[in-house]
């Protein structure tokens, strides 16, 4: 899924209210309340944090603490109750600004092949088919589907399916993605293969990432910096910085440091 922040329903901030040049996404005082009776159902409190051009952040917390809604307020599918998002580009704030969002299920069309689950977003804007194929070419050589092009959906694994999903979230080669529990569905092993893919695909294009986990050793593996959401309302108890070197493979999994990352993780969530 592809949004256009022209398109996003939250408010543009006017350029009167700088973001750091190097800042891709700040985000100050958000607070969300969902209509439920006379008082409402406050999900997200008074949460603040920047993310930098080409960070990957992850966001760890209990079950209902707000995280997948946190993601859906940065891409505009949701209107927060307060606060304000701002997000950098080319010197002004709020325009021109796509997002890349990657659901925890695939949402393929099961009547279309994998390249034609990629180029969907570009036919919907009347982009040229020799164009939109070219580029789904391209993005499948970069997820790793090379042989799958004409395949549908019913003939691919779990993984594969989001590895497509993945490619047409880039496919218009957005400035920031957000990911909301990408591979929850699949076994562990998978999961952590598609952690590692996750990473490959990401240096080769380094887009500012912010993905939702409930799997700590992921975004341990994964992150730059972690944020951990507290039990609803949801507000920040944690962002840390993982003081790990990249690249990284599955052997740092293994490693003491690595361990003790996510054990303060995981004294940070209760």
């Amino acid at each position: 899924m592809n949004l256009s922040r022209n398109e996003s329903r939250l408010p543009v901030q006017a350029a009167s209210s700088p973001v750091h040049e190097h800042i891709a996404l700040d985000v100050r005082d958000l607070s969300l309340t969902f209509p439920d009776g006379e008082q409402g159902l406050q999900v997200l409190q008074d949460i603040s944090f920047s993310v930098a051009n080409e960070e990957f952040v992850c966001i760890l917390g209990p079950s209902g603490s707000g995280k997948s809604t946190l993601l859906r307020v940065l891409a505009g599918l949701l209107v927060p109750t307060q606060g304000k998002v701002f997000f950098q580009d080319q010197g002004e704030l709020g325009t021109h600004r796509e997002i890349g969002f990657v659901f925890q299920k695939a949402n393929l069309m099961p009547w279309r092949t994998v390249l034609e689950n990629i180029t969907l977003p570009l036919e919907l804007q009347h982009i040229p088919n020799q164009e939109a194929e070219l580029k789904a070419r391209e993005l499948v050589n970069l997820v790793g589907l090379d042989g799958f092009e004409d395949s549908l959906p019913r003939d691919l694994s779990g993984g594969m399916e989001q590895r497509v999903a993945i490619a047409r979230a880039l496919i218009y080669d957005p400035n920031i993605l957000l990911l909301d529990e990408p591979f929850g569905a699949l076994d562990a092993l998978t999961r952590e293969r598609m952690g590692s893919e996750l990473l490959r695909i990401w240096q080769a294009h380094r887009k500012t990432v912010l993905m939702v986990t409930h799997a700590i050793p992921e975004a341990v593996f994964l992150a730059d910096r972690v944020l951990v959401l507290s039990p609803r309302p949801g507000t920040i108890r944690l962002d840390m910085v993982v003081p790990l070197s990249r690249p990284r493979d599955e052997a740092i999994r293994y490693t003491a440091e690595f361990g003790e990352i996510a054990k303060r993780l995981r004294a940070a969530i209760g």
